[in-house]
């Protein structure tokens, strides 16, 4: 893997994607003293790190952002309540929090304009602490409607 720092238009792509994902706060969520890490095989960006740990990771079917625990902590301090959360009822949040799938009876509240396949972070109600990021798996308006089934597939509890 080579590690190097992003050039002016790589940083502005970069953030760019992130503004049409994370509904405009891409500048925000990707600072400048990030590092990409580029694949030497295809030459495509697979991570990027700050601080020496991975914050993003980009899919390389569509060039979108997988959520780390790192990026979900400063998605959770920068974008305005309830946007791309799922609020979990306190009495689940040691089983999210170390990696535990969201079922729809676990929720309490849910940003109704999440689409299945959004990156999303699960957060406790009422206090909004992060227990984890993954991808939903039902749309928003739905998780809160019906009491069955998978809401969000975590990939990162805090714990984990």
């Amino acid at each position: 893997m080579i590690r190097k720092k992003p050039t002016p238009e790589e940083l502005d792509e970069l953030r760019w994607i992130a503004d049409l994902q994370f509904r405009g706060f891409g500048r925000d969520l990707i600072p400048p003293n990030i590092v990409i890490v580029i694949s030497p095989s295809t030459g495509k960006i697979r991570y990027l790190e700050l601080d020496g740990r991975i914050y993003l990771s980009v899919r390389a079917s569509d060039y979108r952002f997988i959520l780390h625990i790192s990026a979900g902590r400063k998605l959770n301090q920068i974008i305005p309540h309830p946007l791309l959360r799922v609020y979990v009822d306190d009495k689940y949040s040691e089983y999210i929090a170390d990696g535990g799938n969201v079922f729809c009876k676990h929720v309490v509240l849910a940003d109704p304009y999440i689409r299945p396949g959004d990156e999303v972070l699960a957060v406790e109600y009422p206090t909004s602490k992060l227990l984890g990021v993954g991808r939903a798996v039902k749309p928003g308006w739905e998780i809160t409607y019906y009491k069955w089934g998978e809401a969000i597939r975590i990939r990162e509890g805090v714990y984990g």
